[in-house]
C-alpha cells in the first residue's frame, strides 16, 4: 500500500479516537475528522463509507492492537492464562480514557459487541483444541456466559472511576473464571 494512503487512513482514525475521547460520536461529523485529520473530506470518503465504517475499522484495528499487546505465546493450558488477562486488562488501563469512550458508545455496532465477540471466539477455540466434551450449543453457551462476564467487568471497572488496581481486578476476576474453566473440565461436564 502506498505510504500516502497509510499516513492519510491512520491520521484519520486517528482524528476519530480523539473525536470519541471527546464527545459522542453520534454528534462527529466528516468534517470534524476531516479537520482534525488536517484532510479534506473527499479523502476521508476516498478511504471509508461513513463514519461508521471508520468506526468499525478502528475497532478491528484497536482489537488487533490489544491481542497484539496481550497476547501470550508460553500459554499453554485450556484458557488464556493470568499474565495474558493481566496484560489486557493493563493495557486498558493505560488507554482507559479510548476504551471508555469505545464502550460507551451506543445505537451502533459497539466495541462491546466486537470485544466480546473476540473473546466468545478465542473461548470456544481454546475448547475446540482441547477437546472440550460439550456440543456446539453447549459451547456456545458457554462462550458466550464467559465473554460477557468479562466484558461486563471490564465496563464496571471503568464507572464511575477504576475501584481498584488492574493487578486487583485481574486476580479477582481470574478467580472466577478459574473455577468456572475448572467446573467445564470436570468429567461431569
Amino acid at each position: 500500500m502506498d505510504r500516502r494512503i497509510k499516513k492519510n487512513q491512520s491520521a484519520i482514525m486517528n482524528a476519530l479516537m480523539q473525536l470519541i475521547a471527546e464527545k459522542e460520536f453520534e454528534k462527529i461529523t466528516i468534517n470534524d475528522i476531516a479537520e482534525r485529520a488536517d484532510v479534506n473530506r473527499g479523502t476521508v470518503y476516498s478511504h471509508y463509507a461513513d463514519k461508521y465504517d471508520l468506526l468499525d475499522k478502528c475497532i478491528e484495528a484497536q482489537l488487533a492492537h490489544l491481542m497484539e499487546c496481550c497476547y501470550s505465546p508460553e500459554t499453554t493450558g485450556p484458557f488464556p492464562s493470568k499474565i495474558t488477562l493481566l496484560r489486557t486488562v493493563k493495557e486498558i488501563e493505560n488507554n482507559a480514557p479510548l476504551f471508555q469512550s469505545l464502550l460507551s458508545i451506543k445505537d451502533v455496532s459497539s466495541f462491546r459487541v466486537h470485544l466480546s465477540k473476540m473473546i466468545h471466539m478465542q473461548i470456544v477455540e481454546q475448547m475446540n483444541e482441547h477437546k472440550i466434551s460439550l456440543d456446539d450449543l453447549g459451547k456456545s453457551i458457554f462462550a458466550q456466559f464467559m465473554s460477557s462476564a468479562i466484558v461486563g467487568v471490564i465496563e464496571w471497572w471503568f464507572t464511575p472511576s477504576m475501584t481498584c488496581s488492574a493487578e486487583e481486578l485481574t486476580e479477582r476476576l481470574w478467580s472466577i473464571l478459574e473455577v468456572n474453566w475448572m467446573t467445564l473440565l470436570s468429567p461431569q461436564a
